[in-house]
């Protein structure tokens, strides 16, 4: 979450441009928001319980074809799930099975949300986007799982495009702007998820070299 307002020097200083005035008034009202949470009874788990609670009404709301709604619970669902790791953090609430827990969610969230929409697809008869769609949660889950097990060697490993943000925003995209949503009838949903399905396999690839590399570098080093 964002840092604290300003200091007590910025504040004697000459009025700033107004997109510096918005960036700490979003600023302050992020330490407020945080501030709040802290001083509640809210814990991390019940934060991230709350996010997989909406990314299973997405995956419901998906099987029933209300992609617009679906698209905005799981926008929601995704920023509770960023939101409840710096909690965590900030508050000092955070225990090692809630970030656990956290992890955990967060693939069965994605794989719920892509199994809905490989579900919709096959309903339609697009055995493309059917393929793409299952590839999509194999190589998202292999870009979670390279990072851990690379993590676990000691090896630092955020390397890639297709992080789980980036993902968050090309499913949501698809998904808003599907057939039959709200916004249009672009009909993004299949190519969303051909991108995705792309994308999380460039980044497993990316990985794997990023771990290699790295690996051999101790060696010669060691």
């Amino acid at each position: 979450m964002a840092g604290p307002g300003l200091d007590p020097g910025e504040r004697t200083r000459s009025p700033a441009p107004p997109p510096r005035r918005t960036t700490a008034g979003a600023q302050e009202i992020s330490a407020l928001m945080r501030a709040r949470l802290i001083e509640s009874r809210l814990t991390p788990n019940a934060i991230s319980l709350t996010g997989f609670a909406l990314n299973v009404l997405a995956a419901v709301l998906v099987w029933q074809r209300y992609f617009f709604l679906a698209g905005v619970a799981f926008i929601v669902g995704s920023v509770m799930d960023t939101l409840d790791g710096r909690y965590s953090r900030m508050s000092g609430k955070g225990t090692p099975f809630g970030a656990f827990l956290d992890s955990t969610l967060d693939r069965l969230e994605e794989g719920l949300v892509l199994t809905a929409v490989g579900a919709y697809f096959a309903d339609v008869g697009n055995d493309l986007a059917v393929a793409a769609t299952v590839f999509a949660v194999l190589c998202s889950l292999m870009v979670s799982y390279t990072r851990a097990r690379a993590e676990a060697l000691g090896v630092a490993c955020k390397v890639g495009l297709a992080t789980r943000p980036v993902r968050v925003v090309i499913l949501s995209a698809g998904l808003v702007f599907a057939r039959g949503a709200s916004l249009g009838n672009f009909e993004l949903l299949a190519p969303a998820v051909y991108v995705l399905a792309a994308l999380a396999a460039v980044t497993t690839i990316q990985r794997i070299l990023h771990v290699r590399r790295e690996l051999r570098s101790a060696a010669v080093a060691g």
